[in-house]
C-alpha cells in the first residue's frame, strides 16, 4: 500500500513537523486572544491564512525536507520574517483591521511557533541521525556499485554506512554490534548456515536486516540498474500502473483535468513569452522534436524556443553548461521551466503524462539502451512533464546523468501512487519557484 511506500516513511516525521506548526499556530492563537479577549477564537479565516503561509513557505524554503540543519533553521528565520513582514504590510495598507493583526498579537505568536517548531527540529535531527547508521553487506561487484552511489550521499542527509564485502572478516562478516540502525544484505550473497543462524538470532531480537534494493529503495530513494535482474523486473512486488488498472485510468483522468487548467491559467505566460522569443531574433516561437514514448512509440514534442536557430546543426546533443546556443529569454524559460508548457498538449492527446519519466529522443536513446542496464523499462509508462528524477536529480548532461536519472525512474515505477504524483507535483512547484533543477550537473554535452 502506498502509506507504507519507502518515499513516505521517509518523510513521515517531516510531515509530522508541518503538522505541528499548524497546531501551534493554532493553539497559540487561541491562546492569546483568550488572554485579550477572554474568549477563544477557533479555527477563523485569519488563523487558517495564518497557517497556510506559515505551511507554504516552510515547505518552499525547504523546512520540511531532509538536509542541512543550519540551513533549515535559517529557513525558519525567513518565514518568521516573512509571515510578521506580511502582516505588517495588511495592517498598513489597511486589509486588516482586526487587532488581532497588531503586533502585540501577531509577533508573540509567531514567536512561539518558531521556538517550539526549532526543538521539533532538534528532535527530529537527532532521532533521524541514529537510524542512519546502516551495515552493508556485499559482494565485490554489489560493494563496487554501492560505493559509486553513496559518492556524496554522507554529507547530503547524514548517512552513515560502513561496507563490508564476503569474505573479508570471515565468521564476524556481519559486525552487528558495530550497528546501531540495521544490515542490508547484498542480492548475490552466499551466507553460511552459521551466519544465517546468527542473522536470525539477531533478528528475534530486533536486529533490522533488509535486503541491499530495498535499503536503496528507502535510504538512497532509487534503484541501480546494475543491481536489478531480469528475473527480479519479472517477480518484483509493485509495477502497479498497468494499462487497464485502475490506477491508471485515475492518473489519465487527473492528467486530462490538471493539463486543462494549467494550459488555460498559463496561456498569458506563454503568449507573453512568444513575444519575447519573436521579439529577440526574429526567428520561430515553437521548436519541435521527435521523442520516445510509451512501448518505445515516437511522438513529436512542442516547446517554446530557448535556442537560436540550427543551434543542432543536424547533429543531438544536450545542453552545457552557460551553453552558448541558448538565447537570453532562453536562459530564463530554462530556468523557470515555462519552455516545456506547450506540452501540455502531448498530455491532452496521450503522448505523455504530467508525470513520469522525461521522454528522450529516440538519437540519443539508442545510445543510452547500450551502455545503461534495463533502460527500455521506462517506457512501460508515459513519459512525464515532470517525474521522480527530475526532483530528485539536476537536468543531466551525460551518460553518467541519465543512468542516476533511470535509477529514479525505476525507483517510481515500483512505487506509483497518487500519494507519490502529489508528492512530485509539489516538489516541481518549488523547484520552479526556486529557479532550481534546470542547470546541468556534469559538463560532457556530447554524445
Amino acid at each position: 500500500m502506498w502509506w507504507r511506500a519507502p518515499w513516505l516513511e521517509q518523510r513521515r516525521a517531516l510531515l509530522s513537523l508541518a503538522c505541528l506548526d499548524a497546531v501551534v499556530i493554532v493553539g497559540s492563537y487561541n491562546i492569546l486572544f483568550w488572554w485579550r479577549f477572554e474568549r477563544w477564537a477557533g479555527i477563523t479565516g485569519a488563523v487558517a491564512t495564518l497557517v497556510t503561509l506559515w505551511v507554504t513557505l516552510s515547505y518552499l524554503l525547504g523546512r520540511y525536507s531532509l538536509g542541512n540543519t543550519n540551513k533549515q533553521f535559517w529557513a525558519l528565520g525567513c518565514v518568521a520574517g516573512t509571515v510578521a513582514g506580511i502582516t505588517m504590510l495588511a495592517v498598513w495598507l489597511g486589509l486588516a483591521r482586526d487587532p488581532r493583526a497588531l503586533p502585540d498579537f501577531v509577533l508573540p505568536l509567531l514567536a512561539w511557533t518558531a521556538t517550539l517548531s526549532a526543538l521539533a527540529e532538534l528532535g527530529l535531527e537527532q532521532k533521524t541521525r541514529l537510524q542512519k547508521e546502516w551495515l552493508l553487506v556485499l559482494t565485490l561487484e554489489e560493494s563496487k556499485i554501492i560505493q559509486k552511489e553513496l559518492s556524496g550521499i554522507q554529507r547530503v542527509n547524514g548517512l552513515h554506512v560502513t561496507i563490508c564485502t564476503q569474505g573479508e572478516h570471515g565468521d564476524n562478516l556481519l559486525g552487528v554490534k558495530e550497528c546501531k540502525t540495521g544490515i542490508a544484505l547484498g542480492e548475490q550473497l552466499e551466507l553460511s548456515s552459521h551466519e544465517i543462524q546468527q542473522l536470525l538470532k539477531d533478528r528475534s531480537h530486533g536486529q533490522k536486516i533488509l535486503s541491499l534494493l530495498d535499503w536503496c529503495e528507502r535510504h538512497l530513494q532509487r534503484v541501480p540498474p546494475e543491481l536489478l535482474s531480469e528475473k527480479w523486473l519479472l517477480t518484483a512486488e509493485g509495477f502497479q500502473l498497468r494499462p487497464g488498472e485502475g490506477g491508471w485510468r485515475l492518473k489519465r483522468m487527473g492528467d486530462l483535468v490538471v493539463a486543462s487548467f494549467l494550459i488555460i491559467f498559463t496561456s498569458p505566460v506563454v503568449i507573453i513569452a512568444a513575444l519575447l522569443i519573436k521579439l529577440e531574433d526574429l526567428g520561430p516561437v515553437l521548436y519541435n522534436q521527435v521523442r520516445t514514448g510509451l512501448y518505445g512509440e515516437s511522438f513529436r514534442v512542442w516547446k517554446l524556443r530557448t535556442m537560436h536557430v540550427r543551434a543542432e546543426d543536424g547533429r543531438p546533443q544536450w545542453a552545457g553548461h552557460d551553453d552558448p546556443r541558448i538565447t537570453q529569454i532562453g536562459k530564463v524559460l530554462r530556468k523557470l521551466r515555462l519552455d516545456e508548457l506547450p506540452q501540455l498538449v502531448n498530455v491532452i492527446k496521450g503522448d505523455m503524462s504530467l508525470i513520469g519519466p522525461r521522454p528522450e529522443r529516440p538519437e540519443i536513446e539508442s545510445r543510452l539502451e547500450s551502455e545503461i542496464p534495463h533502460y527500455r523499462v521506462r517506457q512501460w509508462i508515459r513519459p512525464g512533464l515532470s517525474g521522480w528524477a527530475q526532483v530528485c536529480y539536476p537536468y543531466g548532461a551525460s551518460i553518467e546523468d541519465s543512468r542516476t536519472k533511470l535509477s529514479y525512474d525505476l525507483y517510481y515505477l515500483r512505487n506509483f501512487s497518487l500519494a507519490l504524483d502529489t508528492l512530485i507535483l509539489l516538489k516541481t512547484v518549488r523547484l520552479v519557484a526556486k529557479g532550481e533543477g534546470a542547470t546541468p550537473r556534469s559538463k560532457e554535452t556530447t554524445l
